[in-house]
């Protein structure tokens, strides 16, 4: 499966039962369908802070085609702080995060238990890339 951001090829990694689809280019993450409810522990929570932004946040992201069935993707916003703006496929094939949305999102929007480790886990994931990239100004 190519990146929808850089169009490169990503890697298939796995956390328990979820698939991650990697993109080493630009480190966005691709979950398939119902991947991110396992990572949250609950679908209705899961949905709810998901859905939970204002929708004028989106505005200036650029529209992105889905990986699966090359649709463009939908922007959404989740609750918290900050908001996190995201790609979702139209018919539902999955979740598209830039670099850093998804632990964001774990780590404001998720009250299940373990919910901390997966965070931590992205991070001593991709902790390499962060260290390699420099500070912004």
């Amino acid at each position: 499966m190519n990146c929808p951001a850089c169009n490169d090829p990503m890697l298939v990694l796995e956390y328990e039962e979820v698939e991650v689809d990697y993109c080493v280019s630009c480190h966005g993450l691709w979950l398939d369908a119902g991947e991110l409810e396992l990572l949250f522990g609950n679908r209705e929570i899961s949905d709810g802070f998901m859905t939970a932004g204002c929708p004028s946040h989106a505005q200036d992201e650029t529209t992105r085609r889905c990986p699966e069935c090359r649709r463009k993707m939908l922007k959404e916003t989740t609750g918290g702080t900050p908001p996190v703006v995201y790609d979702h496929c139209p018919v539902n094939d999955g979740i598209w995060f830039d670099e850093g949305e998804l632990a964001l999102v774990l780590k404001n929007g998720s009250p299940a238990q373990g919910g901390d480790q997966v965070v931590n886990w992205l991070h001593d994931m991709f902790r390499g890339q962060e260290e390699d990239t420099p500070p912004s100004p």
